[in-house]
């Protein structure tokens, strides 16, 4: 995981136009009403962040200080020059989305304004990372989880999607011989207790049915709980923990098994631990290497295509816990493509990487594939919303005895039609 950059603030005003108020001797025609045919008002939008450098995955802090990385302080827009003024009704149910856009308390803050931004779009996916320093920050330290498992609380509908380390130093380069003692370590029983903990914080805070991310990335090089060095015994330490989990009263996980695309240092298909133990398969799929377009993303031993065919042979549903551009820049076509794909295969849920260089919202650096996003994106709900049968227009007509006063169009467009002079006002009835 990169350190967010901020980034500067972009805003536009909005104007609103008033009208006119005639006395008793005037009188609007049958047909028209007040408000009638004005466009409704553009997108609220708000505060950018301000930069941050963009840098390669950080090493955890020590034990001697630990620390959680804060981002940005304020959420970003990107131009909006060409907002969808009204989002178009999507013709089926929808994959559940959201985005990672800071570890602790203001990533839940940041999501009720990317869904400002978003026209209101329901994100029911909250997702955020442990930190993999040392193990009682792996175990849930107090004070960072509050917030989330609060937002999660909130709706009986949302998802919490939650990263759990299977080391502590988890990001300290440890060497391959010492990563294959501490997986032997780990499937003896070791770090159970970690496990335990972390469950029954979970369970106390009322997020039983957390969706656990473990040991994300196996097939990679990067983490100390990386699958290479003893895939065997990888396999058996995933086995330990998902047991001492589920041992935990009241629990109700959903354990993810999230490789990165493709083969990377070992193919992930080696590191499976068993359908016993898995309940989603996932897939971190970044827009990478330079210059592979997204049919060989799709195609690519290990690939995305691989990755549904897997994930059905074994009767799992599908996740994309982390994905958005990367190597090939600002792509727009794999924005819409990648988009496109899990609208197709439905994943149980997806949270694009919202920073740079890999985001949408807080990221200046991709305004072709941020506009393609938001308006895909726009206004959606997971759930069809009814779409009334349209009216025929109404004819207006003009009232007897009355004249109509020709104000000018500007006028007549902000009250709703013409106006008329009743040529019979003096008389009384």
């Amino acid at each position: 995981m990169a350190l967010q950059r901020r980034r500067t603030t972009s805003r536009r005003l909005a104007f609103i136009a008033g009208g006119i108020v005639m006395s008793g001797a005037l009188a609007v025609g049958p047909g028209y009403a007040w408000g009638a045919g004005q466009d409704p008002d553009p997108p609220v939008e708000l505060p950018g962040l301000a930069g941050l450098p963009t840098t390669a995955p950080v090493p955890s802090p020590s034990a001697a200080t630990p620390a959680i990385p804060v981002g940005p302080d304020t959420a970003a827009t990107p131009d909006t020059s060409d907002t969808p003024a009204v989002p178009a009704a999507p013709d089926a149910k929808k994959p559940a989305f959201g985005a990672y856009l800071t570890y602790g308390p203001q990533g839940v803050e940041r999501m009720a304004e990317l869904s400002k931004w978003l026209g209101g779009a329901e994100l029911r996916v909250g997702h955020t990372y442990l930190p993999g320093d040392r193990w009682s920050n792996i175990e849930g330290a107090p004070n960072f989880l509050e917030s989330w498992a609060e937002w999660r609380r909130a709706q009986d509908d949302r998802l919490f999607v939650l990263n759990v380390p299977m080391m502590e130093r988890n990001e300290d380069r440890v060497g391959d011989s010492e990563v294959r003692s501490l997986l032997r370590r780990g499937a003896a029983g070791d770090f159970d207790e970690h496990y335990r903990a972390l469950a029954q914080r979970l369970v106390k805070l009322k997020v039983p049915d957390t969706v656990v991310v473990l040991g994300w990335e196996m097939n990679g090089i990067t983490y100390t709980h990386r699958c290479g060095p003893d895939p065997e015994a990888w396999k058996k330490y995933w086995k330990r923990i998902v047991t001492t989990m589920r041992s935990v009263p009241g629990q109700k996980f959903k354990f993810d098994f999230t490789p990165n695309r493709g083969r990377d240092a070992i193919p992930w298909t080696q590191c499976y631990p068993g359908d016993d133990v898995v309940d989603i398969v996932g897939m971190d799929s970044y827009d990478q290497p330079t210059g592979t377009d997204f049919a060989e993303q799709v195609s690519e031993p290990y690939g995305l295509k691989k990755h549904v065919e897997f994930a059905k042979e074994h009767g799992k549903e599908i996740s994309y816990p982390e994905w958005g551009l990367f190597r090939n820049g600002d792509n727009e076509e794999y924005m819409r493509k990648m988009l496109a794909w899990m609208d197709e295969h439905k994943p149980l849920y997806n949270t694009v990487t919202d920073y740079c260089p890999h985001g949408v919202w807080q990221c200046d650096d991709n305004p072709k594939s941020s506009k393609a996003y938001r308006s895909l994106l726009f206004g959606r709900k997971d759930t069809e919303p009814t779409v009334p049968e349209p009216t025929q227009p109404t004819t207006p007509t003009t009232p007897p005895n009355c004249s109509p006063l020709n104000l000018g169009d500007w006028v007549e467009h902000w009250l709703g039609g013409k106006l008329c002079m009743r040529l019979d006002w003096y008389k009384r009835p």
